[in-house]
């Protein structure tokens, strides 16, 4: 059933489809979803790149458009996690829904966070150490490099509590692109409603975990290819606090949204 008005199925179909993917994910063999996980952390790692290409371009812009700029561009990500399939930690939040459903447990659950979390950032540091070999830090003069630099800095710098409400509001606009994105009918449909979300949450500085998975390893790394000193505070261990509260917030944001749609619309089902 669809809706003639909007193309897009109605909400009650997305809750039961999600229901449905979810629980398929949950119960993949250990080897599919570190394979899957792995594609999923390269994927956004792309996005990442591609997101500190453009700010590395656009730096004469006004700072809101260099954001929505790079907000763009990091959609790149979840378009392709989505349209070719892979297994993102992010998205795997809304298994809340089925487990809310007595469909998964608790432990197919953790099971499946915690393989597909190490899956993805394998992914994404593969993918990461495959560019500086690239040598995409130098491109613009060693801009790339700056940027990433800059950006990971930024991250490094922020306090745990900002980093999990900052967590909370990122994740919920994933997987609002995600709840939709099974919603719509054809691939043009489902980028059309991936990118305003994900855009939103880059513009805004928002924390994702997944995409801090290669945001952070590029900044630190990408020193090596110019030579140029780190800020203070840009640290592994900075960086690894970062994941960690990013990850909590990401949870958070993320099971909120399975949940209240579970509520809303499969709650006694």
């Amino acid at each position: 059933m669809t809706d003639a008005s909007t193309d897009m199925a109605p909400p009650e179909d997305i809750a039961e489809a999600i229901s449905d993917t979810c629980v398929d994910k949950a119960t993949l063999a250990t080897g599919k979803m570190i394979g899957s996980g792995v594609l999923a952390g390269a994927y956004i790692a792309f996005g990442s790149l591609l997101a500190v290409l453009i700010a590395a371009g656009a730096a004469d812009l006004p700072h809101g458009l260099v954001q929505v700029a790079t907000g763009i561009g990091f959609s790149l990500g979840l378009i392709l996690v989505l349209l070719a399939g892979a297994d993102l930690f992010t998205g795997n939040t809304l298994m809340t829904l089925p487990l809310a459903q007595g469909r998964i447990t608790i432990g197919q659950l953790a099971r499946a966070w915690t393989v597909v979390w190490l899956a993805n950032l394998v992914g994404a540091v593969v993918l990461v150490l495959i560019a500086l070999g690239a040598g995409v830090p130098l491109a613009g003069d060693g801009a790339v490099a700056a940027a990433a630099i800059d950006v990971a800095a930024e991250k490094a710098s922020k306090p745990a509590a900002s980093i999990v409400v900052s967590g909370v509001l990122a994740n919920m606009l994933v997987c609002l692109a995600v709840w939709m994105a099974a919603g719509a009918k054809s691939a043009v449909d489902k980028v059309a409603v991936i990118v305003p979300p994900i855009t939103a949450f880059v513009a805004l500085g928002l924390e994702h975990s997944v995409a801090n998975m290669s945001l952070l390893p590029f900044g630190l790394l990408a020193q090596q290819a110019t030579g140029d000193a780190l800020p203070a505070g840009l640290t592994w261990a900075a960086a690894g606090g970062n994941l960690l509260w990013s990850t909590l917030g990401n949870i958070i944001g993320g099971a909120s949204i399975g949940l209240g749609y579970w509520a809303l619309h499969l709650r006694g089902k």
